[in-house]
Formats: structure tokens, C-alpha cells, sequence
């Protein structure tokens, strides 16, 4: 699961156009949202979008989405979890 997240903060940090913050900069359980890496509703369209087009994955439920993108490393157990290799 190491390589899925650094993959996935490079992921994040092309996706979002972060330019202040390199991937390795992205603390593998620091929230991605309020305190942590500070992204917005907006930023989670945009980690809706990564996780469909790079894994085929769908966050259908809400619920689930406050758990998904928590941080990387939930992002990572999901899409470990659904058994989805990246394309």
C-alpha cells in the first residue's frame, strides 16, 4: 500500500494543481480537509473525478465520502479495499 500512496499524493497534487505543496509534503494520514492540507468542496469534486477515471471507483454514498477522503491513507485502504489496480 506504500507505492498506492505516494502514487496517490502525486495524483492529488496534479489533480488539484497544488503549487505550494509538493506530494511529499502531504503527510499520509494529515486530513485533506479544514486544518490539514485546507482543501475545499470543490478540491473533493475534483478527488471524485481521480478515483473514477484512475481506479473506476465510485463514492455513492456521503457517508462514506467523510471517510474516504479523510486523508490518503483512507483513500488508499478504499481503494485496496475494492480490490481496484491503477491504470
Amino acid at each position: 500500500m506504500d507505492k498506492l500512496i505516494v502514487d496517490l499524493k502525486e495524483q492529488i497534487a496534479v489533480q488539484l494543481k497544488l503549487k505550494n505543496i509538493k506530494p511529499e509534503d502531504i503527510g499520509d494520514d494529515e486530513p485533506l480537509f479544514g486544518a490539514g492540507l485546507g482543501l475545499d468542496s470543490l478540491d473533493v469534486l475534483e478527488l471524485i473525478v481521480l478515483l473514477k477515471q484512475k481506479y473506476k471507483l465510485r463514492v455513492t454514498n456521503p457517508e462514506d465520502g467523510l471517510k474516504v477522503f479523510k486523508s490518503v491513507r483512507t483513500m488508499a485502504e478504499f481503494i485496496t479495499a475494492n480490490g481496484v489496480q491503477n491504470t
